[in-house]
């Protein structure tokens, strides 16, 4: 488990954007045998063989073959992104003898850690280069460019108290000193471009503290964009360990609703699904189980009044199964049921967890997924506190618990 978790880790840390997560489980399903696709060409699949196939370098589909149709597919869905700030087509502002970077909020961001950190830079830029052909790349500066600066309690008094954060005005990060900014050759410069001309970006800001063991034990993980990277890397290393049929499907843009070409509401998994099966495709679909993983709100210490008392999932005391009577989890008795028999066929722990019926209730994938497939749907997620801010935290054994499970349900 401490392995597991340490490579947990450094994948995290390898992976301040979308587009360098799938890079990341590119790199490891290239090590271990599996076969690249690619959208615009036919397919010939062989059995015994395990593909990927990337969409907009930001979401990842990878399947092992055949899918068996008298059993199906344990489909694995998470999301590859987090909530974070997004640097502005246009950013380069002045103030006070500076260089700002206007961003964006992207997701449900908690803005308040954003605070006194060192901040990078990665994504990726569209780019003509000295020849004139139009290209790619992922970059990521790594070290520490930027910091979105407090104002000083001598300056608000009532920061304690009352503190409210204009998106637009108050979380813009210093950058340097000077009046003058060339931003587009800067980025070149830190792309290793030599010549040529800046057409577009998605860059994004990230913390360069990189994750780590936490607590008088090392009881915990704590690391930026947790949710939702370690579904995604404990769903690879099952995909790779199973000897089960399985498909990982991870997709980009849940923090902002799913609907594009690239995330859950799209066509991605279910066009490679039919290409997969066919005419069977309906059949498949009847025999498979999408398992959404998503990270689960542990109850908080300092607020237990947040959560509904009987469904309050605690640090290091199993995966938590979500329910929700509306639909905003796809949960249903019966997959429910194949998960917990599983869990306890290899000893290992699972928790419930259901909103407070007076707060609303957040939703994932899994509902978005079953409805497109048709496909039976359990929502599962590792309990985190500090979700969706700049730094959250899990306990160290509950990924390895929701490991363990996805390895062995398609046995059960």
């Amino acid at each position: 488990m401490r392995e597991f978790n340490e490579k947990l880790i450094q994948f995290i840390d390898a992976s301040p954007t979308p587009f360098h997560a799938v890079e990341q489980m590119v790199t490891e399903l290239d090590a271990v045998g599996y076969q690249r696709l690619n959208e615009l060409e036919k397919w010939d699949l062989h059995d015994g063989m395990g593909y990927y196939v990337t969409r907009n370098d930001s979401s990842i589909v990878a399947f092992t073959y055949p899918p068996y149709f008298d059993k199906g597919y344990t489909i694995v869905g998470a999301h590859t992104d987090s909530p974070h700030l997004r640097l502005k087509p246009n950013p380069v502002t002045k103030s006070a003898g500076t260089i700002r970077f206007g961003v964006e909020p992207y997701g449900g961001i908690l803005l308040n850690p954003w605070f006194d950190r060192d901040l990078s830079l990665a994504g990726r830029i569209v780019y003509l280069d000295e020849t004139g052909v139009r290209r790619e790349k992922l970059i990521d500066i790594k070290r520490p460019i930027g910091i979105v600066s407090s104002l000083a309690i001598h300056l608000d008094r009532e920061a304690n108290n009352n503190r409210s954060i204009n998106s637009q005005t108050d979380i813009v990060p210093l950058m340097a000193c000077g009046e003058e900014f060339d931003f587009e050759s800067w980025v070149l410069e830190e792309a290793l471009v030599s010549r040529g001309k800046l057409l577009a970006h998605e860059l994004s800001f990230y913390d360069v503290q990189k994750g780590s063991f936490l607590g008088v034990h090392e009881e915990f993980i704590t690391s930026a964009r947790l949710d939702n990277l370690l579904s995604c890397y404990v769903g690879l290393q099952a995909l790779i360990d199973t000897s089960d049929p399985m498909m990982l499907a991870c997709m980009d843009h849940e923090e902002v609703g799913s609907d594009s070409h690239v995330g859950a509401g799209g066509t991605f998994v279910e066009e490679v699904l039919r290409r997969i099966a066919g005419e069977d495709f309906s059949t498949l679909m009847r025999q498979s189980l999408m398992v959404s993983c998503d990270n689960a709100h542990a109850q908080h210490p300092n607020f237990p009044s947040k959560h509904e008392s009987e469904h309050a999932p605690l640090l290091n005391k199993g995966v938590a199964i979500k329910i929700n009577s509306n639909q905003r989890y796809a949960t249903s008795s019966r997959t429910m049921g194949r998960f917990v028999q599983c869990a306890d066929e290899i000893a290992v722990a699972t928790q419930t967890f259901v909103t407070r019926s007076d707060m609303g209730c957040g939703s994932t994938i899994g509902p978005i997924t079953a409805t497109r497939l048709g496909v039976e749907t359990i929502d599962v997620g590792v309990p985190t506190l500090a979700m969706h801010s700049i730094r959250e935290l899990a306990g160290s054994e509950d990924a390895y618990g929701l490991y363990q499970i996805l390895l062995h349900i398609g046995e059960v």
